[in-house]
């Protein structure tokens, strides 16, 4: 399993999508655009009604944007470019009129936790701990800010921003909001995923459309927004300081 890939796949009404990057599941953009283009598309099939979102093998379900890619970074347009993958695949999920089942296996970290925060319900292991490490290379988690904050609250967003070193472990992360039940094993949350999925399907689908129209009430302006906390990541990247933390990295 050393090929990346996004793939979903529908069954009794319950679509799964599936992302993976043998680095960790780090994203690069080509896997960020399929993913948000994929969401759309299953979103928008009329034959689903719930979606499950994981990732491919069991340690770390994202490990955030791809660093290859994040030190090859030398224009202000490309940095934009870059920074905007993680904006879309939220924007994605925000936009889509099914609700999305999140399926955090093991460690998550930038980007990834950007992701989980933007889940409608989330279900992890003990072994989900979470980390905001982009303060680390210096810049800041300006994208994926918004969606953890909406989850986490102020308080736990600036927490987890400010400690850029720190794991914040699965109960934390369930206590501020982010996962909604932490589940002992892997094989354990996927039953709990599966019987969730199967119950919602029971249910009206227009009236859980309306519910997540309700439920994502005030982030209308995301699209820009998000797109301008990419330039100011793009910006930053290009700054000495982090073109010399980068350094240390390659």
């Amino acid at each position: 399993m050393n090929e990346a890939y996004v793939k979903h796949s529908t069954q009794n009404e319950i679509a799964t999508i599936e992302f993976f990057h043998p680095a960790h599941n780090s994203l690069p953009g080509d896997l960020l655009a399929k993913l948000a283009n994929t969401i759309t598309e299953v979103g928008n099939d009329d034959m689903v009604k719930v979606i499950i979102l994981k990732s491919g093998g069991d340690r770390t379900f994202c490990a955030g944007a791809s660093f290859n890619e994040l030190i090859s970074i030398n224009d202000a347009e490309t940095g934009k470019v870059f920074f905007s993958g993680f904006a879309n695949v939220i924007n994605a999920m925000r936009k889509c009129p099914k609700f999305i089942i999140g399926r955090i296996q093991g460690k998550t970290v930038g980007g990834g936790v950007g992701v989980a925060s933007a889940t409608d319900y989330c279900m992890a292991t003990k072994f989900a701990a979470i980390k905001l490490s982009e303060l680390n290379v210096g810049i800041g988690p300006f994208v994926v800010g918004p969606a953890v904050e909406r989850k986490l609250g102020t308080s736990g967003f600036s927490q987890i921003a400010i400690d850029a070193n720190s794991f914040y472990d699965a109960e934390w992360a369930k206590q501020k909001g982010l996962y909604n039940q932490v589940y002992d094993s892997t094989e354990e949350m996927d039953e709990a995923v599966q019987k969730f999925a199967e119950n919602l399907c029971k249910y009206n689908p227009e009236a859980m459309k309306e519910m997540k129209k309700v439920f994502w009430t005030g982030t209308e302006d995301w699209d820009e927004l998000l797109a301008e906390r990419a330039v100011i990541s793009g910006r930053l990247v290009l700054s000495d300081f982090t073109k010399e933390t980068l350094k240390r990295f390659k």
